[in-house]
C-alpha cells in the first residue's frame, strides 16, 4: 500500500509542477507582448477574471496536455528511458496539445486570443517541461548513485549475451540494478570470468531469488518452454519484475519495435533509426513541396493555357510509375508531346540515342514546340509537387522510370525501388539525358546507400543551375 501511494504521490507532484509551470510560462508570454490583451498583466486576471481568453485557453490546455504526458508515461521516473527520447515525447506532447487546442479555441468560438500568445507559450512551455525534466532526472541518479532506491537483479543464462548484459548493467549505475548473480544449467563458476558469480541452475530460482532478495530477474535464454514458463510463474508469485532480452538480438545491428496484432504482442527486428530517416525525409517533403505549390501556382497558370493553346490534347500527361517498393502511381506531367505520342513510339525505337531501357532522341518528332521549351528547363516536371504532397514520389530520388521500360530490364535497376522516386537526383545534376543508363542506375544505388538530409539540400541547390542553364535536356 506504501508503494502504491508513494508512486501516486509522485505522480501527482509531476502534474502540479507541469501546471504550474504551463502557468508560468502562458505569464511570461503576456508579459513579453502586454499589449494584445485589454487589462493589466497580473496573476489574478489572467487566470481569475471571467472575460480573460487566457482562462478559458487554459481550462482546455491543462487537462489536453496532462492526458498527452500520462499516455506517453511522462509522470513516472523510468530510469531506463533515454533523456533524448523523454526529451522528444515533452516536445511532441506540448505540440500536439497546442493544436488540439487551437482546433478548441475555433469550436467552442473563444473570442479574442492572441494567436502570438499562444505560439510563444507553447515554446516557453516546452523548454520548461524540458529543463525541469532534465534537473529531475540528474536529482534522482544522483540519489539512485548513492544507493537510494537500488533492485537487486538475477540473470539468467550465464553466456554471451547475459555477460554481456551483467556489464552493461555493473557500467549503468544511475539505473541503481545491483547483479546478484547468475543461473545456468550448462556453466559453473570454473567457465566464466572470476566476477562473474553462478548461484547455481535455473530450478533453483525460488530458492536464490529469495535468499538474495531479488527484485527483478533478466532472462536471455530461450531453450526450454516449460523452464521459461515456470519461472514466470514463480516470479508472479514472489511480485518479481520479469524481463526478457529478445532472442538473436546480438545478431541484429538495428532496434526493435513493438506491437500488437490483436491481443498478440509482436517484436520486430527493424532499423528504427532508417524509419525515422524517411519520417524526417516525408516531413521535409511536405512542407518544402507545399511551400513550392502555393509558389509556383501563378507559373502552372501561365504553362498550362500556353499548352492547352500550343497543340490539341490535354494539359496534363499521366504516366504509371513504379514507386516506392514497386507501388504503382500516375506521375505528372505537362503534356510535352503530340496527343498520340505512346503509339509513334513503336516506330520510333530503333532511332533510341541512349543505352538501357530509356528511350530519348535529341529530334524527337513527338515534341511539340512548347514541349521542346518545357523540357529544355524541365518546367513540364513542375506537377509532380503534386506526386511528392500526395507521398507518391520525393523532392530528391531515384527518377521513376515507366513500367514497360522497367519491366523490359533485368533486375539491376530494382534496388532503385526501396525509395520514392524523386523529382530530381544525382542524374539531374550530372548530365540529364545525356548520362548513360549503367551510370544512372549506379548514381541512384550511391545516392540510397548514402543518404542524408545534407546530400538532398546539395542535390536541391546543385539542380537550379542545371535546370536553369538546360543542359542535357531533350
Amino acid at each position: 500500500m506504501y508503494k502504491i501511494n508513494r508512486y501516486f504521490i509522485i505522480k501527482i507532484l509531476y502534474m502540479t509542477i507541469d501546471v504550474f509551470f504551463m502557468m508560468l510560462a502562458v505569464y511570461i508570454a503576456c508579459r513579453i507582448r502586454p499589449t494584445t490583451l485589454p487589462f493589466e498583466i497580473t496573476f489574478y486576471n489572467l487566470y481569475m477574471q471571467a472575460e480573460s481568453p487566457v482562462r478559458s485557453l487554459l481550462f482546455m490546455w491543462v487537462p489536453i496536455n496532462v492526458f498527452i504526458n500520462n499516455h506517453n508515461g511522462l509522470y513516472e521516473t523510468k530510469r531506463e528511458k533515454l533523456e533524448s527520447i523523454e526529451i522528444f515525447q515533452v516536445i511532441r506532447a506540448v505540440a500536439v496539445s497546442a493544436l488540439l487546442s487551437i482546433v478548441l479555441i475555433y469550436v467552442v468560438k473563444i473570442e479574442n486570443f492572441p494567436r502570438g500568445i499562444l505560439f510563444m507559450s507553447t515554446a516557453l512551455i516546452a523548454v520548461f517541461f524540458s529543463v525541469w525534466r532534465i534537473l529531475k532526472r540528474s536529482f534522482v541518479e544522483s540519489l539512485v548513485s548513492r544507493g537510494f532506491n537500488n533492485f537487486n537483479a538475477l540473470i539468467i543464462g550465464a553466456g554471451k549475451v547475459g555477460l554481456m548484459l551483467g556489464q552493461e548493467l555493473r557500467r549503468r549505475k544511475p539505473l541503481g540494478i545491483k547483479v546478484c548473480g547468475y543461473l545456468d544449467d550448462y556453466k559453473n563458476q570454473s567457465d566464466v570470468p572470476s566476477h562473474v558469480k553462478v548461484l547455481g541452475k535455473l530450478s533453483d530460482f525460488p530458492v536464490i531469488a529469495k535468499r538474495e532478495f531479488v527484485h527483478q530477474v533478466y532472462i536471455t535464454l530461450h531453450n526450454d518452454y516449460s523452464i521459461f514458463s515456470k519461472i514466470l510463474e514463480d516470479a508472479r508469485d514472489m511480485g518479481i519484475a520479469v524481463r526478457v532480452v529478445p532472442q538473436g538480438f546480438e545478431l541484429m545491428q538495428s532496434e526493435f519495435n513493438k506491437y500488437n496484432i490483436g491481443i498478440i504482442p509482436v517484436l520486430e527486428y527493424c532499423d528504427l533509426r532508417n524509419l525515422h530517416r524517411h519520417q524526417g525525409k516525408r516531413l521535409f517533403d511536405i512542407v518544402v513541396g507545399t511551400v513550392l505549390m502555393f509558389m509556383i501556382l501563378p507559373l502552372f497558370a501561365i504553362l498550362a493555357i500556353l499548352v492547352k493553346l500550343d497543340s490539341r490534347g490535354p494539359i496534363l500527361y499521366l504516366s504509371r510509375r513504379y514507386g516506392r517498393r514497386g507501388e504503382l502511381f500516375y506521375m505528372y506531367k505537362f503534356r510535352s508531346m503530340v496527343e498520340n505520342a505512346d503509339d509513334l513510339l513503336k516506330d520510333l525505337r530503333k532511332r533510341n540515342e541512349v543505352d538501357g531501357p530509356i528511350f530519348k532522341m535529341k529530334k524527337d518528332p513527338r515534341v511539340t514546340r512548347m514541349g521542346a521549351f518545357l523540357r529544355k528547363y524541365s518546367l513540364d516536371e513542375l506537377p509532380q509537387i503534386f506526386n511528392v504532397i500526395l507521398g507518391d514520389m520525393s523532392l530528391v530520388g531515384p527518377r521513376p522510370l515507366p513500367i514497360e521500360q522497367v519491366e523490359r530490364e533485368d533486375f539491376r535497376q530494382l534496388k532503385r525501388l526501396d525509395v520514392r522516386p524523386g523529382i530530381t537526383g544525382l542524374w539531374q545534376i550530372r548530365g540529364r539525358s545525356d548520362v548513360s543508363f549503367q551510370r544512372l542506375v549506379r548514381w541512384d544505388i550511391w545516392y540510397i546507400n548514402n543518404w542524408s538530409f545534407w546530400l538532398d539540400l546539395h542535390i536541391l541547390w546543385q539542380t537550379v543551375p542545371v535546370v536553369l542553364k538546360g543542359r542535357g535536356a531533350y
